[in-house]
């Protein structure tokens, strides 16, 4: 695939009750081996009429889901929710976190959430990218800026709020977050880097600005199609991150790939020039366009191909297997491996939405769906 650089930078995003169903038959598309016969089939874990772009899943099985500001038509609803019993989205933390559009209190209300996900503190936490513009002109100075929301759902209050202003620029998307000890890794998918945030000193920076690791350089494609946005394109930065299990390396990559590796230690030492940060990062694997990611206790990464509607499982050694391999798969989001072990894959139909299509109108199939497999992984924090 040929490389090639473009000035427009385009950061990504991803009612009525969600009901629990029943899966569909799978497709095999060959191009790799796959995972094995035995591996369980792809099931249906809840459907929505509204567009949902993450799933977390407590170890006492509560089932938490984000919904964007994006590709959803004009059905109102929560940001963040927890689903009921029955399927049905309750806001969470309270219906006010979830009012930004009346309160515009942004302190205290979700703007645009980009990911959640358990941290190894057991709180839920939040990614809200703010008001950061998606089209490519600088952010309102004015406007809400990204910030991170700690929920502790034993009392179901938001314990603190961590303002990522500090660490942002004009044309900032923080788009993701992994922890490792008293750092937190965040990606920003709307100006190529990563931002390192130490928990213990509060100190934010930038690393790898700009770096081919952080940049996204080269088309992407989602059921053999360029994505195209707003005639150009489309190009999604440093999106996906993932730390291994011992916690010395950090996984990443644009959303086109390829996937890159570095040293937390060198990613967290603050004396490191970028020269010698960037010499410290090599190539992983040449992964395909990427909705989503997830790794095991085992270090098995766990790959979104939005192109060919498969889950890749890679190894701490490279090698690449089909996972599944389902036309259902339409642009499989930030998957979660639960405390069970099974891997909860959101499939939200990205490329479908009118930001993607070359005429400008929503082509999503309705309702978009959360699946879930029982491959009895270990789950990492």
């Amino acid at each position: 695939m040929r490389l090639f650089r473009s000035p427009f930078r385009f950061p990504p995003f991803g009612g009525r009750a969600l009901l629990p169903a029943l899966a569909g038959a799978s497709l095999f598309i060959s191009g790799l081996a796959t995972a094995g016969a035995a591996t369980p089939p792809l099931q249906t874990a809840y459907t929505s009429q509204r567009v949902m772009n993450a799933v977390s899943v407590s170890d006492d099985g509560r089932v938490f889901v984000s919904f964007p500001y994006w590709g959803g038509g004009d059905t109102p609803g929560p940001t963040v929710a927890e689903l009921d019993h029955d399927g049905s989205p309750r806001p969470y933390p309270d219906e006010k976190w979830n009012d930004w559009a009346r309160t515009h209190d942004s302190d205290h209300a979700f703007v645009r959430v980009n990911a959640i996900r358990f941290g190894p503190d057991g709180r839920l936490w939040v990614v809200d990218s703010g008001e950061a513009n998606v089209g490519g002109s600088p952010n309102p100075p004015e406007g809400a800026k990204a910030k991170l929301v700690v929920i502790n759902i034993a009392t179901g209050q938001v314990e603190r709020t961590i303002s990522l202003a500090a660490a942002s620029t004009p044309h900032t998307y923080i788009d993701d977050l992994r922890f490792h000890g008293s750092t937190l890794f965040l990606t920003d998918a709307g100006d190529p880097g990563l931002v390192v945030v130490d928990m213990k000193t509060g100190q934010q920076r930038r690393v790898l600005e700009h770096a081919r690791s952080t940049t996204d350089e080269r088309p992407m494609y989602a059921e053999g199609h360029l994505l195209i946005s707003n005639g150009r394109p489309a190009r999604v930065h440093a999106d996906q991150l993932e730390v291994s299990p011992d916690g010395t390396k950090l996984y990443f990559q644009p959303s086109s790939g390829p996937m890159w590796v570095a040293p937390t230690a060198a990613l967290e030492d603050a004396s490191l020039s970028p020269d010698a940060l960037e010499k410290q990062v090599s190539f992983f694997y040449d992964t395909p366009t990427t909705g989503g990611t997830a790794i095991d206790g085992d270090g098995n990464l766990y790959v979104s191909d939005t192109n060919r509607l498969r889950i890749l499982r890679i190894t701490p050694a490279g090698q690449a297997t089909t996972l599944v391999a389902d036309r259902r798969l339409v642009w499989a989001d930030a998957m979660w491996i639960a405390h069970d072990g099974s891997l909860w894959i959101p499939a939200v139909q990205l490329n479908r939405t009118a930001t993607f299509e070359r005429d400008g109108k929503s082509h999503l199939h309705l309702p978009v769906a959360i699946y879930r497999m029982d491959l009895h992984l270990r789950p990492v924090r």
